[in-house]
Protein backbone atom coordinates (compact mmCIF):
# COMPACT_ATOMS: atom_id res chain seq x y z
CA UNK A 1 0.00 0.00 0.00
CA UNK A 2 0.98 3.06 -0.89
CA UNK A 3 2.79 4.99 2.35
CA UNK A 4 1.21 8.81 3.51
CA UNK A 5 1.93 11.71 1.43
CA UNK A 6 2.38 15.56 2.21
CA UNK A 7 2.26 17.88 -0.51
CA UNK A 8 3.07 21.39 0.84
CA UNK A 9 1.78 24.44 -1.67
CA UNK A 10 4.15 27.50 -0.81
CA UNK A 11 1.74 29.71 -2.95
CA UNK A 12 -1.71 29.34 -4.01
CA UNK A 13 -1.01 28.31 -7.42
CA UNK A 14 0.31 24.66 -5.88
CA UNK A 15 -2.24 24.42 -3.79
CA UNK A 16 -5.40 24.65 -6.38
CA UNK A 17 -2.88 22.27 -7.89
CA UNK A 18 -2.90 20.11 -5.20
CA UNK A 19 -6.24 20.24 -3.94
CA UNK A 20 -7.35 18.50 -7.27
CA UNK A 21 -4.80 15.62 -7.47
CA UNK A 22 -5.35 14.68 -3.58
CA UNK A 23 -9.40 15.04 -4.37
CA UNK A 24 -11.56 15.51 -7.44
CA UNK A 25 -11.01 18.07 -9.93
CA UNK A 26 -12.15 21.39 -8.13
CA UNK A 27 -12.42 25.10 -8.45
CA UNK A 28 -10.18 26.88 -5.78
CA UNK A 29 -10.20 30.66 -5.21
CA UNK A 30 -8.41 32.92 -2.75
CA UNK A 31 -7.74 36.63 -2.05
CA UNK A 32 -4.58 37.85 -0.60
CA UNK A 33 -0.97 37.26 -0.46
CA UNK A 34 1.49 34.98 1.50
CA UNK A 35 -0.88 31.97 0.69
CA UNK A 36 0.29 28.65 2.41
CA UNK A 37 -1.23 25.48 2.98
CA UNK A 38 -0.48 21.53 3.49
CA UNK A 39 -2.61 18.27 2.53
CA UNK A 40 -1.31 15.44 4.10
CA UNK A 41 -3.19 12.37 2.74
CA UNK A 42 -3.19 8.48 3.30
CA UNK A 43 -5.89 5.56 1.05
CA UNK A 44 -6.56 2.04 1.79
CA UNK A 45 -8.75 0.50 -0.73
CA UNK A 46 -10.33 3.68 -1.89
CA UNK A 47 -10.68 5.16 1.03
CA UNK A 48 -8.69 7.94 1.37
CA UNK A 49 -8.23 9.97 4.83
CA UNK A 50 -6.81 13.78 4.41
CA UNK A 51 -5.89 16.54 6.62
CA UNK A 52 -5.86 19.84 5.19
CA UNK A 53 -4.83 22.91 6.95
CA UNK A 54 -4.78 26.55 4.99
CA UNK A 55 -5.18 29.65 4.69
CA UNK A 56 -8.71 31.07 3.82
CA UNK A 57 -10.32 30.34 0.37
CA UNK A 58 -13.16 28.89 -1.40
CA UNK A 59 -13.91 25.25 -3.40
CA UNK A 60 -16.29 24.68 -5.73
CA UNK A 61 -17.56 21.69 -7.83
CA UNK A 62 -19.37 23.03 -10.76
CA UNK A 63 -21.42 20.89 -13.12
CA UNK A 64 -18.90 21.27 -15.74
CA UNK A 65 -15.85 19.15 -13.64
CA UNK A 66 -18.61 17.35 -12.65
CA UNK A 67 -19.21 16.13 -15.97
CA UNK A 68 -15.49 15.27 -16.77
CA UNK A 69 -15.87 11.94 -14.49
CA UNK A 70 -18.38 9.32 -13.67
CA UNK A 71 -17.02 8.16 -10.51
CA UNK A 72 -19.20 8.87 -7.56
CA UNK A 73 -17.73 9.58 -4.13
CA UNK A 74 -19.25 10.63 -0.93
CA UNK A 75 -16.98 13.49 1.51
CA UNK A 76 -16.96 13.77 4.79
CA UNK A 77 -15.11 17.17 6.32
CA UNK A 78 -14.69 16.93 10.16
CA UNK A 79 -13.41 20.20 11.27
CA UNK A 80 -10.71 20.59 13.60
CA UNK A 81 -10.04 23.93 13.86
CA UNK A 82 -11.58 27.19 12.39
CA UNK A 83 -14.79 27.18 10.54
CA UNK A 84 -16.23 26.12 7.65
CA UNK A 85 -19.32 26.85 5.12
CA UNK A 86 -20.79 23.81 2.78
CA UNK A 87 -23.56 24.51 0.25
CA UNK A 88 -25.22 21.88 -1.35
CA UNK A 89 -28.29 21.08 -2.28
CA UNK A 90 -30.30 24.32 -1.09
CA UNK A 91 -28.71 23.51 2.62
CA UNK A 92 -26.20 25.33 3.92
CA UNK A 93 -24.11 23.95 7.08
CA UNK A 94 -21.87 26.17 9.15
CA UNK A 95 -19.23 23.80 10.50
CA UNK A 96 -17.22 24.27 13.74
CA UNK A 97 -14.63 22.36 15.07
CA UNK A 98 -15.89 19.09 15.66
CA UNK A 99 -18.85 19.48 13.51
CA UNK A 100 -18.93 16.91 10.35
CA UNK A 101 -21.03 17.19 7.18
CA UNK A 102 -21.36 14.86 4.19
CA UNK A 103 -21.36 15.98 0.73
CA UNK A 104 -21.58 14.03 -2.96
CA UNK A 105 -18.93 14.88 -5.43
CA UNK A 106 -21.27 14.68 -8.21
CA UNK A 107 -23.81 17.19 -7.83
CA UNK A 108 -22.23 20.60 -7.03
CA UNK A 109 -21.23 22.36 -3.53
CA UNK A 110 -19.33 24.98 -2.28
CA UNK A 111 -16.94 25.21 0.76
CA UNK A 112 -16.11 28.58 2.30
CA UNK A 113 -13.47 29.23 4.88
CA UNK A 114 -12.70 32.81 5.70
CA UNK A 115 -10.62 32.12 8.17
CA UNK A 116 -6.97 30.07 8.74
CA UNK A 117 -8.51 26.08 9.43
CA UNK A 118 -7.49 22.94 10.17
CA UNK A 119 -10.20 19.80 8.32
CA UNK A 120 -9.99 16.35 8.26
CA UNK A 121 -11.69 14.77 4.72
CA UNK A 122 -12.75 10.82 4.16
CA UNK A 123 -13.03 10.68 0.61
CA UNK A 124 -14.35 7.22 -0.42
CA UNK A 125 -16.57 5.49 -3.33
CA UNK A 126 -20.85 5.83 -2.83
CA UNK A 127 -20.72 2.21 -3.18
CA UNK A 128 -19.40 1.63 -0.01
CA UNK A 129 -22.00 2.78 2.17
CA UNK A 130 -24.61 0.36 2.71
CA UNK A 131 -27.84 3.14 2.22
CA UNK A 132 -29.15 3.73 -0.65
CA UNK A 133 -28.34 7.01 -2.39
CA UNK A 134 -31.90 8.69 -2.37
CA UNK A 135 -31.50 8.37 1.77
CA UNK A 136 -27.90 9.57 1.98
CA UNK A 137 -28.93 12.67 -0.19
CA UNK A 138 -31.14 14.06 2.32
CA UNK A 139 -28.06 14.34 4.40
CA UNK A 140 -25.87 16.26 2.31
CA UNK A 141 -24.68 19.71 3.98
CA UNK A 142 -26.71 18.71 7.20
CA UNK A 143 -24.43 19.67 10.52
CA UNK A 144 -23.95 16.46 12.53
CA UNK A 145 -22.04 17.21 16.00
CA UNK A 146 -19.35 15.08 16.81
CA UNK A 147 -19.69 16.24 20.54
CA UNK A 148 -23.48 14.19 21.39
CA UNK A 149 -24.27 10.64 20.15
CA UNK A 150 -23.29 8.38 18.29
CA UNK A 151 -20.95 11.15 16.98
CA UNK A 152 -19.33 11.77 20.06
CA UNK A 153 -18.01 7.77 18.95
CA UNK A 154 -17.10 8.55 15.49
CA UNK A 155 -15.40 12.11 15.85
CA UNK A 156 -13.18 10.59 18.21
CA UNK A 157 -11.89 7.41 15.96
CA UNK A 158 -11.28 9.98 12.46
CA UNK A 159 -9.53 12.01 14.37
CA UNK A 160 -7.07 9.59 15.94
CA UNK A 161 -7.27 8.16 12.45
CA UNK A 162 -6.21 11.42 10.67
CA UNK A 163 -3.27 11.72 13.69
CA UNK A 164 -1.86 8.53 12.31
CA UNK A 165 -2.25 7.99 8.70
CA UNK A 166 0.60 5.64 8.66
CA UNK A 167 -2.04 2.96 9.90
CA UNK A 168 -3.74 2.73 6.59
CA UNK A 169 -0.87 2.44 5.03
CA UNK A 170 0.23 -0.60 7.01
CA UNK A 171 -1.24 -4.27 7.20
CA UNK A 172 -4.62 -3.06 8.78
CA UNK A 173 -5.21 0.11 6.52
CA UNK A 174 -8.40 -1.71 4.91
CA UNK A 175 -9.58 -2.92 8.31
CA UNK A 176 -9.36 0.73 9.67
CA UNK A 177 -11.06 2.19 6.45
CA UNK A 178 -13.54 -0.04 6.43
CA UNK A 179 -14.06 0.80 10.31
CA UNK A 180 -14.06 4.43 9.06
CA UNK A 181 -16.69 4.16 6.72
CA UNK A 182 -18.80 1.28 8.78
CA UNK A 183 -18.72 3.98 11.25
CA UNK A 184 -20.25 6.92 9.06
CA UNK A 185 -22.62 4.56 7.74
CA UNK A 186 -23.87 4.25 11.49
CA UNK A 187 -23.62 8.35 11.94
CA UNK A 188 -25.73 9.06 8.62
CA UNK A 189 -28.24 5.97 9.36
CA UNK A 190 -28.53 7.75 13.12
CA UNK A 191 -29.61 11.05 11.56
CA UNK A 192 -32.16 9.68 9.20
CA UNK A 193 -33.38 7.89 11.95
CA UNK A 194 -33.77 11.05 13.86
CA UNK A 195 -35.40 12.89 10.76
CA UNK A 196 -37.60 10.40 9.37
CA UNK A 197 -38.93 9.26 12.53
CA UNK A 198 -42.71 10.78 11.73
CA UNK A 199 -42.10 12.42 8.91
CA UNK A 200 -41.50 8.76 6.44
CA UNK A 201 -44.13 5.92 7.75
CA UNK A 202 -41.64 3.65 5.46
CA UNK A 203 -38.56 4.25 6.86
CA UNK A 204 -38.56 2.17 10.03
CA UNK A 205 -39.99 -0.68 8.01
CA UNK A 206 -37.52 -0.29 5.64
CA UNK A 207 -34.52 0.05 8.32
CA UNK A 208 -35.48 -3.41 9.64
CA UNK A 209 -35.62 -4.74 5.87
CA UNK A 210 -32.06 -3.84 5.29
CA UNK A 211 -30.82 -5.51 8.49
CA UNK A 212 -32.54 -8.50 7.43
CA UNK A 213 -30.76 -8.88 4.20
CA UNK A 214 -27.02 -8.00 5.99
CA UNK A 215 -27.87 -10.56 8.34
CA UNK A 216 -28.65 -13.64 6.08
CA UNK A 217 -26.67 -12.50 3.32
CA UNK A 218 -24.56 -15.75 3.82
CA UNK A 219 -28.13 -17.61 2.97
CA UNK A 220 -28.38 -19.00 -1.13
CA UNK A 221 -32.36 -19.06 0.10
CA UNK A 222 -31.94 -14.87 0.66
CA UNK A 223 -35.37 -13.70 -1.72
CA UNK A 224 -37.87 -11.63 -2.08
CA UNK A 225 -40.75 -14.11 -1.49
CA UNK A 226 -38.68 -15.17 1.71
CA UNK A 227 -37.98 -11.29 2.77
CA UNK A 228 -41.78 -10.49 2.23
CA UNK A 229 -42.91 -13.32 4.48
CA UNK A 230 -40.45 -12.51 7.20
CA UNK A 231 -41.79 -8.65 7.15
CA UNK A 232 -45.63 -9.76 6.77
CA UNK A 233 -46.00 -7.95 3.60
CA UNK A 234 -46.48 -8.69 -0.20
CA UNK A 235 -43.38 -9.11 -2.98
CA UNK A 236 -45.70 -6.39 -4.45
CA UNK A 237 -45.25 -4.14 -1.68
CA UNK A 238 -40.98 -5.12 -1.15
CA UNK A 239 -40.20 -4.12 -4.68
CA UNK A 240 -42.33 -0.77 -4.49
CA UNK A 241 -40.05 0.02 -1.41
CA UNK A 242 -36.99 -0.49 -3.38
CA UNK A 243 -38.13 1.25 -6.09
CA UNK A 244 -38.62 4.07 -4.37
CA UNK A 245 -35.36 4.64 -3.13
CA UNK A 246 -33.55 3.96 -6.38
CA UNK A 247 -32.89 0.44 -6.58
CA UNK A 248 -34.20 -3.50 -6.40
CA UNK A 249 -34.11 -6.21 -3.92
CA UNK A 250 -32.00 -8.02 -5.93
CA UNK A 251 -29.59 -5.44 -6.85
CA UNK A 252 -29.18 -4.61 -3.08
CA UNK A 253 -28.46 -7.78 -2.20
CA UNK A 254 -26.11 -8.20 -4.69
CA UNK A 255 -24.50 -5.53 -3.91
CA UNK A 256 -24.71 -6.14 -0.07
CA UNK A 257 -22.88 -9.16 -1.41
CA UNK A 258 -20.53 -8.27 -3.76
CA UNK A 259 -18.97 -5.98 -1.02
CA UNK A 260 -18.88 -8.55 1.71
CA UNK A 261 -16.91 -10.69 -0.92
CA UNK A 262 -14.22 -7.49 -2.16
CA UNK A 263 -13.78 -6.92 1.47
CA UNK A 264 -12.89 -10.25 2.42
CA UNK A 265 -10.62 -10.55 -0.43
CA UNK A 266 -8.66 -7.19 0.97
CA UNK A 267 -8.06 -8.57 4.49
CA UNK A 268 -5.03 -10.35 5.11
CA UNK A 269 -6.58 -12.24 7.82
CA UNK A 270 -8.50 -14.29 5.00
CA UNK A 271 -5.64 -14.20 2.53
CA UNK A 272 -5.32 -18.07 2.65
CA UNK A 273 -9.21 -18.60 2.20
CA UNK A 274 -9.91 -19.77 -1.50
CA UNK A 275 -11.88 -17.06 -3.35
CA UNK A 276 -14.10 -19.59 -3.75
CA UNK A 277 -14.64 -20.12 0.05
CA UNK A 278 -15.38 -16.40 0.60
CA UNK A 279 -18.18 -16.18 -2.13
CA UNK A 280 -19.88 -18.85 -0.64
CA UNK A 281 -19.26 -17.66 2.71
CA UNK A 282 -21.71 -14.66 1.44
CA UNK A 283 -24.30 -16.27 -0.82
CA UNK A 284 -22.46 -17.40 -3.74
CA UNK A 285 -23.07 -20.60 -4.71
CA UNK A 286 -21.32 -20.77 -8.27
CA UNK A 287 -17.93 -19.79 -8.71
CA UNK A 288 -18.35 -19.18 -12.01
CA UNK A 289 -20.71 -16.57 -11.90
CA UNK A 290 -19.44 -15.10 -8.82
CA UNK A 291 -16.08 -13.89 -10.65
CA UNK A 292 -18.61 -12.96 -13.95
CA UNK A 293 -20.55 -10.57 -11.36
CA UNK A 294 -17.35 -9.67 -9.51
CA UNK A 295 -15.64 -8.12 -12.33
CA UNK A 296 -18.33 -6.44 -13.85
CA UNK A 297 -19.25 -4.65 -10.68
CA UNK A 298 -15.27 -3.81 -9.81
CA UNK A 299 -13.51 -4.26 -13.23
CA UNK A 300 -11.46 -6.97 -12.35
CA UNK A 301 -11.44 -10.77 -11.40
CA UNK A 302 -11.55 -11.64 -7.57
CA UNK A 303 -8.17 -13.54 -8.32
CA UNK A 304 -6.43 -10.34 -9.35
CA UNK A 305 -7.89 -8.30 -6.25
CA UNK A 306 -6.37 -11.13 -4.28
CA UNK A 307 -2.92 -11.26 -5.83
CA UNK A 308 -2.99 -7.35 -5.29
CA UNK A 309 -3.63 -8.60 -1.23
CA UNK A 310 -0.37 -10.40 -1.80
CA UNK A 311 2.03 -8.26 -3.32
CA UNK A 312 0.88 -5.59 -0.46
CA UNK A 313 1.36 -7.52 2.49
CA UNK A 314 4.97 -8.80 1.41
Amino acid sequence: MPAPTTLIARDFTEFRTAVSQSFVPLHVTAGGDGFRGRIRSSAADEVQVSEVTAAPHVVERTPELIARGERRYYKLSLILAGTGLLVQDDRQAVLRPGDVALYDTHRPYSLVFEEDFRTLVVMFPQRLIDLPAELVGRLTAVRMSGKEGVGNVVVPFLAQLGTNLEQLAGPAGARLAHSAVDLLSTLVATELDLAAANADPHHELMRRIRAHIDANLHSPDLSPARIAAEHFISTRHLHGLFQEQGTTVAGWIRTRRLEHCRRDLLDPVHAGRPVAAIAARWGFVDAAHFSRVFKSAFGRAPSELRRELTVSVR
